[in-house]
């Protein structure tokens, strides 16, 4: 059989999974700090004499779209949002993961989480002691009047940690935090926050669904294609047959 079907195939392989991404994309258009996913695929070449206008889709890592969203101000004093690049570490088991979402919560035992993973300190997670007060710096520095009715002073406690790492060597793992193939990656100190804000999704939901629209009708081309490659398939066994 002529390898135009298979071909169209691919094609529709490849925009279902398109189709995917942006769905995804779209459902999270709400969610604080989320990053745009992108798509991307390359034309391959079918090997073999005879199949040199042939060419099947190879779908490839489209990256991370690690455009700042627009941000918001909350003032709630654990909200923080990062100004330009950047990112918050999180404890994920025996390895780091970053995120955009700032919205920070304290735990029965003190502990700063967001999203249920602990907040990368100095020392390791961040735990808080009983507080009044609490206010996040620029830099990170988490600042507190103990809640002791003895001191009415302000004092640091720990330093959230924040990293600066290139939209090429990020990846998501299964549950959306982002990841490198390092466990763990430095502090860069440039990176600053602003406390009482936080940043939303930067997906567009206008561009997601009109891509959506695009794939379906990408998929529809694609059926005919299987259809005039059966079509040309059975025409050409009849020939071969001499009926």
């Amino acid at each position: 059989m002529d390898n135009l079907i298979f071909t169209a195939v691919s094609g529709a392989s490849r925009s279902l999974a398109q189709q995917q991404i942006h769905a995804n994309n779209l459902a999270n258009v709400n969610t604080q700090g989320f990053r745009n996913d992108l798509e991307s695929a390359q034309s391959q070449q079918v090997t073999g004499e005879g199949y040199a206008s042939r060419f099947q889709v190879l779908p490839t890592n489209g990256g991370i779209d690690m455009t700042p969203g627009a941000v918001r101000e909350t003032g709630r004093d654990l909200d923080v949002a990062i100004k330009g690049t950047g990112l918050i570490a999180l404890v994920s088991g025996n390895r780091e993961v970053y995120t955009r979402n700032g919205q920070m919560n304290v735990g029965p035992e003190g502990e700063l989480t967001i999203n249920g993973l602990a907040v990368e300190g100095d020392n390791g997670p961040i735990i808080l002691p009983p507080y009044s007060q609490i206010s996040v710096a620029e830099d990170g520095v988490i600042t507190i009047v103990p809640d002791d009715g003895q001191i009415a002073a302000p004092m640091d406690v720990d330093r959230i940690k924040l990293v600066d790492i290139p939209a090429g060597l990020l990846q998501k793992d299964p549950a959306g935090f982002l990841v490198t193939n390092a466990l763990n990656n430095p502090r860069n100190e440039e990176v600053a926050v602003v406390a009482g804000h936080l940043e939303s999704s930067n997906v567009s939901a206008i561009s997601e669904m009109v891509s959506s629209i695009a794939l379906n009708r990408q998929f529809e081309a694609q059926i005919k294609m299987m259809k005039a490659a059966e079509d040309l398939a059975t025409a050409g066994n009849r020939l071969l047959r001499g009926s």
